[in-house]
């Protein structure tokens, strides 16, 4: 259906609503509009901002990012060996820290899961408890070990390790969850007990 001019014209004319906002959402919208560029404004100005501080600041940065490269191209083998125990000894930290919040989450995870853990205010009370752990920073927990350990490996360790058991716990109780009830009731007809039916359907 091809529409003319004049059709449009006469249909703007019977309902002229369709055709334009009222007045009061245009109003509105421009009132949200105007406070928000306020309080950008103002925001920009209680933070003293100016292209001049951006442009020292870019020239700071420039400084800082030169400190981290040595004035010579190729480092010794001394500072290479360094570099490479560095790194060697963050992914061990890295890894023993996961390994290690793995393997306290797997018992935990059957607390939160719902299959397994029929009391609703203890199992949700554990479920929460993995969103207090996940909601601490692994920087803050290492400074938390830090100050009881001293430094070293181990503060870093611990506090991936206590990181990941929410992330873990959370995952493997869900996990757990989404299993499929035709093994658990395989064992069952086959006369397991409870914790038979978790250690030979659920754990697999």
């Amino acid at each position: 259906m091809n529409l003319t001019s004049a059709d449009i014209a006469a249909a703007r004319a019977c309902v002229p609503g369709a055709f334009s906002e009222p007045l009061v959402t245009r109003l509105r919208r421009y009132a949200i509009w105007g406070g928000v560029a306020t309080l950008m404004c103002y925001c920009l100005w209680a933070f003293d901002f100016s292209p001049v501080r951006i442009w020292t600041g870019l020239g700071r940065l420039g400084d800082v990012l030169a400190f981290m490269f040595p004035p010579y191209v190729w480092p010794t083998w001394e500072e290479f060996s360094e570099i490479l125990k560095g790194l060697g000894e963050t992914l061990s930290i890295a890894f023993m820290g996961t390994l290690l919040g793995a393997i306290i989450a797997f018992p935990l995870s059957f607390l939160g899961a719902k299959n397994i853990n029929r009391l609703n205010f203890f199992r949700l009370g554990v479920r929460w408890g993995y969103d207090v752990i996940r909601a601490f920073e692994t920087l803050i927990l290492a400074l938390i070990f830090i100050r009881a350990f001293g430094l070293g490996p181990l503060a870093g360790i611990l506090a991936i390790a206590v990181s990941e058991v929410g992330t873990f716990a959370n995952l493997f109780s869900e996990a757990i969850e989404n299993t499929s009830n035709k093994p658990v009731e395989g064992v069952k007809d086959s006369g397991g007990s409870r914790l038979q039916k978790i250690r030979f359907s659920i754990a697999p």
